[in-house]
């Protein structure tokens, strides 16, 4: 289902649902806890007028969702014309404090006077499984407290004229056979029921009576902190401050954020500018405060699989960084650079994804491959962050930070991969895939290695540390001059890679995967490798670009990851795409790139979202949205062609 808007201020994120829904709550980290139970329940709103109820998730409600270009608010608008009533949402998350902040004009759009009352509904799973939560009303300052241990969550809202919701209800939510509590609210009454513990939901409501065509607003807000204490004191200060000046801020900060990349955003197609700055924006809401940066905070997928994308996989943080490197970025570069120093095991190896708090994250990648133990990695995670931190140095000039991470990321890392390496064809040991399905030596990992192997050396050199410099360009040396066996002379076109077998003969996957084309063009000589990838993308161009009318790259042949069973083709991915476009513009073929790149925005939702895949039958998003690595590299793919 996606969700058409993330706000985030690096330790507080939400979601909202295709129904402006809040569906994903996340604290205190990016992407970790998340406070609802990631499956199909969300907070509600409810409307009541004239002794008719209606929860705004029902059919007979029009929703659309949109979010500003220049600060990370959404707009939303929420119509029913049997009720005779439209709500427009403002929604931010505070960036000085754990606030979200939900501003609720409310309108009357009958002919005749009317009785509306608004019901804002919370469903918390604070505790594993809501087992052990408790929530309360505070009558003192009139707010609902829902709590357990080091998390309190202090909820209130009042209008325009400093009313305070007028009602509540605290019951228990899905446990001894109760539905929840949010059913109190559908004759238009609550009960007042001042507390519960278990499982609980809450709801307070809001009474405005409206002339035909009338207008209130409502501010809604609920704040998270580790006691009720530090809640009030953020409480107060919006209280006294008001939200006004909270929402200023807010865009304030958004603003100079932006600013700090202005230079590249406006070289962009004024066409791809609105894209460009709201992907900037869902990139920084995927970065925690502490360097972990979010695949995605898209938990809808947990309906669909065992799992979700909330993981920081050091590749995806990697080319996430990437634009903002390119834009002259400084803050969140480094602490990924940090959280990825922090998280190296020390063998110098990069595991599969990590949680935001630095624990490892669950893998599907065993630890013995046919009755031989191997590692359960991907090797490119770890050399692509190597890449990264070169072109930080490049574009940042901060050699005294690279230096300070030269024992503790760059050596045990190029140290690793120059040892990682089979004797018998001087190119890296098989690991998992890009996509993490496949055990082999990849050409895309070998491209990716090598670089990394001659960035490290040139870090050697810079840093006065000549032997390391020898040791790493030696074992990249010897890759480059191993790599023919990559290439398919017979296809004309890289294979996807290899397996070395224990007698010492190569197995060959021939499979035609983009992710090969792309590591050689991106991290290896393309003037060397310029025939090769010429006669390789003529044959991407012929297999795996969709044919029907939605368009779009697959990432391999017969790929069937996410694949509707009612599709011929495999699903078109964004990223595919859009590295299609980079080799368009890297070989001056302008006019073909800005194709992809428009069928991107075509795809794109209002709100700017991009999700991982497109459905090639109906053209919908499929898969988590956003994708930070979606985002990422449609910022480079226009940034690439306003440099051309």
């Amino acid at each position: 289902m996606g969700r058409p808007v993330m706000l985030s201020n690096g330790q507080l994120m939400i979601g909202l649902d295709e129904r402006g829904l809040v569906h994903d709550f996340y604290y205190p980290y990016v992407g970790l806890d998340n406070l609802t139970t990631a499956h199909s329940v969300h907070h509600k709103i409810g409307v009541w007028v004239n002794d008719k109820f209606s929860w705004v998730d029902n059919a007979d409600w029009t929703i659309d969702i949109n979010s500003e270009a220049d600060a990370l608010i959404s707009q939303i608008v929420m119509s029913n014309i049997d009720l005779g009533v439209r709500l427009e949402l403002k929604d931010f998350i505070d960036n000085e404090h754990n606030g979200f902040i939900r501003r609720i004009n409310v309108t009357n759009i009958s002919s005749k006077h009317a009785d509306i009352r608004v019901f804002m509904h919370q469903v918390f799973q604070i505790s594993r499984a809501g087992r052990a939560d408790t929530a309360l009303f505070v009558p003192d300052a009139n707010y609902i407290l829902d709590y357990k241990g080091r998390c309190a969550l202090l909820i209130y809202g009042q209008t325009d004229d400093g009313q305070p919701f007028d009602q509540y209800a605290v019951g228990n939510y899905e446990i001894e056979g109760k539905q929840g509590t949010f059913i109190d609210a559908e004759d238009g009454e609550l009960s007042c029921n001042p507390v519960e513990h278990g499982g609980v939901d809450t709801v307070i409501r809001f009474k405005l009576d409206l002339a035909a065509n009338e207008s209130r607003p409502i501010n809604y807000w609920i704040i998270a902190e580790a006691s009720q204490y530090e809640c009030e004191i953020i409480h107060a200060e919006y209280l006294k401050e008001g939200v006004d000046a909270r929402e200023t801020a807010v865009r304030e900060y958004w603003q100079k954020w932006l600013s700090i990349g202005a230079d590249g955003l406006h070289s962009i197609d004024r066409k791809y500018l609105d894209l460009a700055k709201k992907s900037m924006m869902i990139i920084k809401a995927h970065a925690d405060r502490r360097g972990g940066i979010l695949a995605s905070g898209d938990s809808s997928i947990f309906n669909y699989g065992r799992d979700y994308y909330c993981y920081c996989w050091p590749r995806d943080g990697a080319y996430s960084i990437w634009p903002l490197i390119r834009l002259g970025y400084k803050e969140e570069p480094k602490r990924f650079f940090e959280f990825c120093r922090d998280t190296l095991d020390r063998s110098g190896y990069l595991m599969h994804k990590y949680q935001p708090d630095r624990s490892i994250g669950s893998t599907w990648h065993p630890l013995v491959h046919d009755h031989h133990k191997e590692l359960a990695i991907q090797e490119d995670e770890t050399a692509v962050v190597i890449c990264m931190l070169g072109e930080f140095l490049d574009h940042s000039k901060e050699s005294e930070f690279v230096q300070s991470l030269y024992s503790t990321l760059v050596k045990p890392a190029a140290d690793f991969m120059a040892k990682f390496i089979d004797p018998e064809t001087n190119l890296p040991h098989a690991s998992y895939d890009i996509w993490e399905e496949k055990f082999l030596t990849h050409t895309y990992t070998c491209a990716v290695v090598e670089h990394a192997l001659r960035r490290a050396a040139k870090f050697a050199d810079s840093f006065e540390y000549p032997d390391d410099g020898v040791v790493w360009l030696d074992a990249a040396n010897k890759i480059h001059d191993s790599a023919e066996l990559l290439f398919n002379q017979d296809r004309q076109a890289y294979r996807k890679g290899y397996q070395l077998q224990p007698d010492g003969s190569l197995e060959f996957d021939n499979t035609l995967d983009i992710s090969s084309m792309y590591g050689v063009m991106m991290f290896c000589d393309p003037v060397i490798e310029k025939d090769r990838l010429a006669s390789t993308i003529q044959t991407i161009e012929n297999e795996l670009i969709n044919q029907g009318n939605i368009g779009g790259v697959i990432r391999y042949e017969d790929d069937w990851y996410m694949r509707s069973s009612e599709c011929k083709s495999p699903n078109s991915w964004f990223i595919c795409s859009l590295w299609l476009a980079q080799y368009y513009i890297q070989t001056k073929r302008l006019d073909e790139a800005k194709k992809i790149v428009d069928w991107v925005l075509s795809h794109t939702l209002p709100s700017g979202t991009l999700s991982e895949q497109i459905n090639p039958e109906t053209g919908q998003q499929v898969g988590v949205a956003p994708l930070v690595w979606s985002h990422a590299e449609f910022i480079n793919t226009v940034l690439d062609i306003a440099t051309e």
